[in-house]
């Protein structure tokens, strides 16, 4: 399905689509007008000679300098090709690809001053699958300027007066990643109800902990999405039977559960929210206003709204991790389930059945904890370009550490499912939830029981199914 460019209504699911699935992008009529009488102003201040950043001077600590004013198209070439000093490896395509389409986004809100040939150039590109090499380091967060360099180059754009700049100064590579990396944040969300709630049914919890009027009692809006989401994976399980919780209270990192996820449902929503103004703002400079024929330099390239966000859901997933590696090093433990030591098939074995398994998710738990660490805090040098550009955000870094911890948080939501479901199978098989059964049964599909004397099981095989769409107790029989 074509997704249309307006520069005011790309959202998150928009740019996965685009990036991940190739559905082709439309430049609205609408914003291909603005597009037009943006580049009449510039047009205008070349013709009367006006000084304007990065049109008639040099940039930087050289915006005092004036490129001739005959040759103003290879000025805008050079200043791309000054700006290929990206490091390291290649960003996926599918960054490289949810950049382009932010980036066109951008030009769709007619404040940059470009030709709607450039413009359609580029969505052409995109459509006809382009994802040209864009190094992952080098950039700061006030512009990505090097992987941008590396983008427009990479497109094998030709820039015209004042088009060099509006190629390079925004953020797209950076929001485009976050949009991605969200939605992969969310799916997560979604995956640690399922398994934080199968835990519940292989450690024969207490389900006092998901009351329905705990939300009532403290209405913040992701604790209740998580009470509401995990009471439907939980519905018909047997621990809601009178006399069916082992104990009174259980641990925190099961008791919490709802509180945890709940936060970090919070800060996501949170986090999507700026990432989604993001995608349809004006992140350039200069920036040109059609309406009263101006063109003003300011700093709405300065990426901190997205950076921070960033790192608010990095620091609420971080403790979510860590309690699916706390419930799942718990389960291993026969003095807090009553099963079998590391869930042996039977009681007494020498062999340390899944025990070991609690050794990578503490792993993989501690290497999430480290990527928390925020990054817009950072500071920049004051004397690059003459004390000029003294303010970083490492937006990049900071899109670029979510992604890890989505990805080491598949690893271990993997070896969580993996020990609940022997921990299920120790118990005689229960009656599950609608949810908690479904994903039982996919987990079975996949990794069989480790029998007596048994090697643990390979939770890389449950990867894929974590990188999924989650069960969900309305549509459970959907993935049987």
């Amino acid at each position: 399905m074509t997704v249309l460019l307006t520069g005011s209504d790309l959202t998150i699911e928009d740019v996965v689509r685009v990036a991940r699935q190739g559905d082709p992008v439309e430049l609205a009529p609408a914003a291909r007008e603005r597009i037009r009488r943006a580049r009449k102003v510039v047009e205008a201040a070349l013709a009367r000679g006006d000084e304007v950043y990065g049109l008639s001077t040099g940039v930087g600590v050289h915006k005092l300098a004036a490129p001739d004013p005959k040759a103003l198209a290879r000025f805008n070439r050079r200043l791309l090709a000054s700006h290929l000093v990206g490091q390291g490896p290649a960003y996926s395509a599918d960054v490289t690809r949810a950049a382009i389409a932010r980036m066109v986004n951008g030009f769709a809100r007619g404040t940059t001053g470009v030709t709607v040939e450039l413009v359609e150039r580029i969505v052409a590109a995109l459509n006809d699958g382009a994802a040209p090499r864009v190094r992952t380091l080098g950039s700061v967060g006030q512009a990505d300027l090097p992987a941008n360099a590396d983008l427009a180059v990479g497109l094998g754009l030709e820039p015209e007066a004042g088009e060099g700049l509006a190629l390079l100064d925004h953020n797209a590579v950076s929001t485009g990643h976050a949009a991605l990396a969200l939605a992969d944040a969310v799916r997560l969300a979604d995956w640690l109800d399922v398994a934080g709630t199968l835990d519940l049914e292989a450690f024969a919890a207490n389900l006092s902990l998901l009351a329905a009027e705990l939300a009532t009692a403290r209405p913040f809006p992701g604790l209740r999405a998580s009470l509401d989401r995990q009471r439907s994976l939980l519905a018909g399980s047997r621990l809601w039977d009178e006399g069916a919780a082992r104990n009174l209270q259980d641990p925190l990192s099961f008791r919490t559960l709802p509180q945890v996820h709940g936060a970090l449902r919070d800060a996501l929503d949170f986090a999507a929210r700026q990432v989604t103004i993001d995608l349809n703002a004006s992140q350039e400079n200069p920036l040109v206003l059609a309406e009263s024929g101006r063109i003003v330099s300011a700093g709405n390239f300065d990426a901190l709204p997205t950076s921070a966000a960033l790192d608010f859901a990095r620091i609420a997933l971080a403790p979510a991790l860590g309690a699916a590696c706390e419930r799942t090093v718990k389960l291993l433990q026969s003095t807090l389930t009553g099963l079998p030591d590391g869930l042996a098939a039977e009681p007494g074995l020498a062999e340390s059945a899944l025990s070991e398994l609690a050794v990578p998710a503490q792993a993989l738990a501690a290497e999430a904890r480290l990527l928390a660490q925020p990054v817009s805090v950072e500071t920049g040098s004051a004397t690059h370009h003459g004390g000029i550009e003294d303010r970083i955000t490492l937006a990049p870094l900071s899109a670029r550490r979510l992604a890890g911890q989505v990805s080491l948080g598949e690893r271990l939501v993997a070896i969580e499912l993996a020990v609940a479901a022997q921990a299920v199978d120790l118990r005689g098989g229960p009656r599950l939830g609608e949810g908690t059964g479904a994903a039982y049964r996919r987990v079975r599909e996949l990794v069989p029981a480790a029998g007596a004397c048994e090697a643990p099981p390979d939770a890389e095989l449950l990867i894929e199914l974590v990188r999924g769409p989650a069960p969900t107790g309305e549509a459970a029989t959907s993935v049987d």
